[in-house]
């Protein structure tokens, strides 16, 4: 076919799929190139603003949306019209996140009006998008109805997507009815290409739902973008479709071959290679004029740090080259640029015969140990174990640590020194009481320095004492070291007795002629004496019943059948006194009788007493009782008469009230 024949043929599919599709998105079969404009209806708390007049003429509502009504959410969590804990529960689906998994992400939800409408226009303005250039439109919708409510009765959205140019052509594409949502993440991506005149570049986007609202016909709407669409760009490293990706050693300089094989398409087409250094979150031109034809070749020269090299080609109209916009681009080529391991200096080893020897290695993905004592079994591991040393396993060894990138690092020369180790005898008790001392003794003939475990109590490493005292059963570990740093370890276990503890519980209260159980305890003890004997029911027991007329501390003498030393611990008895209320005194000044002398009462100094006359009128109030009360009030002598009164003696027993009377 003669190229001009071509060029019709295409131009007629292209004015063909201007037209009309539906039912299947038409996808870009080529390369994309990023989105140009994305409309995701931005992110935040609660509820969004509303768009403008220009975008829909739906009712904006900060509610689960009736028909012909939308709201700008982050989620589908907002305020029910049925109750439950999102809108239409166990109709809508909840829609925790918005199409992305961003919980804050707002969305559009719909609810359809009851005729068929427009409810999203878009209008892209003359310039934003390139001349004669071929664009991929998408968006991704979810049928809000749950999968398992769907039925007779239930209407579906159908959607038909139109762009309309500034010379009034259009292309449209019908969804067809989307299928109600199996889960909250069953987005659809719904998509169409479509391709912008020489002159004028302003389109408007235009959704109508097909389907009237109702029992159903409810969705919502996310991530509206338009990209550029170009013809396929295979490529790879030194042939296209090599693209696994290529290791690299931080320091050496080397060179890739990038080679592209741009589908046809383009009149005039331009060339453009980017690299980015953040894993594909930006991308930049590469400053190199080589790097503007489909092959190029890439020279690092070893001043790169390490990290994630990748690299794309750009392909445009020659017009359009220098707009990211108009751009398509091919897949990414990676160099995977590692460093040299850091492999940390190993010391020499000085052990014994029949000691492990282990040889630790870092920094690397693999490692291969050579030596006197390396087999096959521990060869490649990073630790190198030899579970039981022997002479001939002395000398010198190194490791050689290898990144996952591939690049090797040797290490030092590590000596190994091997010689026999020192026979150890330890000296000491084998039980103490808690509380008390023991001194252990280790000897070995050879040894220079001793080390003890735990590192608790006073220890001499040249003559290996160790002074402790344990407060449970431990296992004491010494080390002798000989002046070669060889060494042995052993054992003692020192038993600790556990002494008698006393603990004779809290000061008591109780009244006159009243009991009180003493609580005390005694762990580690089974022989108890308490003193004084008087007022308890049996000074041997642990918890003595208690009936003394004083004040009084006793002492418990708590003990043991272990030898160890006996605990004291002692506990108060407050004794309070019945507390006798007379009902009339004389304050007439004849010495005999002038005050309300209640018995007692001094020797409760948090009791409250307060005196009212007959209409109820306070006439005296104190706390404590330190001095007895003469009648008077406000300077003046109360009347004959009888007076109430009510005592709360602030001791647990029931509030006292009653009468007396003033005579004179």
């Amino acid at each position: 076919m003669r190229p001009d024949v071509a060029k019709i043929f295409l131009m007629l599919m292209i004015a063909f799929v201007f037209t009309k599709a539906k039912a299947q998105s038409v996808v870009c079969t080529g390369s994309l190139g990023d989105p140009v404009l994305k409309y995701t209806f931005g992110a935040g708390p609660n509820y969004g603003a509303p768009l403008g007049t220009d975008f829909t003429d739906f009712i904006y509502t900060q509610a689960c949306p009736a028909d012909g009504q939308y709201t700008i959410v982050n989620s589908g969590n907002i305020n029910p019209r049925n109750g439950g804990g999102n809108c239409h529960p166990g109709g809508w689906q909840p829609l925790p996140h918005d199409h992305t998994g961003d919980p804050n992400g707002y969305m559009m939800i719909v609810n359809a009006s009851h005729d068929p409408s427009t409810f999203f226009t878009y209008k892209i303005p003359n310039g934003v998008l390139c001349p004669d250039t071929k664009y991929e439109f998408s968006a991704f919708i979810l049928n809000l109805i749950v999968k398992e409510l769907a039925g007779p009765g239930f209407s579906r959205p159908d959607i038909v997507f139109s762009i309309t140019r500034a010379d009034g052509t259009k292309v449209t594409y019908d969804t067809g009815a989307i299928p109600e949502s199996a889960n909250p993440d069953d987005w659809r991506k719904y998509s169409m290409p479509f391709r912008t005149p020489r002159g004028n570049t302003a389109i408007t986007l235009e959704m109508v739902n097909k389907s009237p609202g109702g029992t159903g016909n409810d969705l919502a709407l996310d991530d509206i973008e338009f990209r550029a669409c170009g013809p396929a760009i295979p490529v790879g490293f030194g042939a296209v479709g090599n693209t696994q990706p290529q290791p690299a050693c931080s320091g050496d300089p080397k060179t890739y071959h990038l080679v592209a094989n741009p589908g046809a398409g383009y009149d005039d087409p331009k060339y453009q290679w980017q690299n980015s250094f953040d894993k594909g979150t930006t991308w930049t031109d590469i400053q190199d004029p080589k790097a503007t034809s489909p092959n190029y070749d890439l020279t690092l020269d070893g001043t790169k740090p390490p990290g994630t090299y990748q690299y794309r080609l750009a392909v445009a109209e020659g017009r359009n080259i220098n707009s990211p916009g108009c751009r398509t681009y091919s897949g990414v080529l990676t160099i995977n640029m590692d460093s040299y391991p850091v492999v940390p200096h190993i010391d020499p080893v000085y052990t014994c015969v029949g000691e492990p020897i282990i040889l630790r290695a870092s920094g690397g993905a693999s490692y291969e140990w050579v030596g006197p004592g390396v087999n096959a079994v521990n060869k490649n591991k990073p630790d190198l174990e030899i579970k039981n040393a022997s002479l001939t396993d002395a000398g010198d060894y190194k490791v050689y640590v290898q990144s996952a990138g591939g690049c090797v690092k040797e290490s030092n020369i590590i000596t190994v020194s091997i010689e026999t180790k020192p026979v150890i005898t330890i000296t000491g008790p084998s039980q103490i009481c808690s509380g008390t001392t023991a001194v252990l003794q280790a000897y070995a003939p050879n040894a220079k320095t001793y080390v003890w475990s735990p590192a608790e109590g006073v220890s001499d490493p040249a003559t290996g004492t160790l002074t402790v005292s344990p407060k449970q059963t431990t296992v004491y570990t010494v080390t002798a070291i000989t002046a070669n740093r060889c060494e042995d370890s052993k054992t003692i276990t020192l038993e600790v007795l556990p002494s008698p503890q006393a603990i004779a519980g809290p000061d008591k209260t109780v009244f006159e002629g009243k009991s009180v159980v003493l609580e005390a305890q005694a762990p580690n003890a089974g022989i108890y004496l308490w003193t004084p004997a008087t007022g308890l029911d049996d000074p041997s027991k642990l918890n003595p019943v208690a009936s003394p007329v004083d004040d009084v501390t006793y002492t418990l003498k708590a003990m043991s059948d272990n030898g160890c030393e006996p605990a004291f611990a002692s506990v108060f008895v407050k004794v309070f006194k019945k507390v006798n209320i007379p009902t009339a005194f004389t304050p007439n000044g004849d010495g005999v009788n002038d005050t309300w002398n209640i018995k007692a009462l001094e020797t409760y100094p948090k009791s409250e007493l307060k005196v009212f006359n007959r209409n109820g009128q306070t006439v005296f109030t104190t706390t404590g009782y330190s001095k007895p009360w003469n009648g008077g009030y406000n300077g003046y002598r109360l009347p004959t008469g009888t007076y109430y009164y009510i005592l709360d003696l602030k001791d647990g027993e029931p509030i006292r009230s009653g009468w007396v009377f003033i005579a004179y």
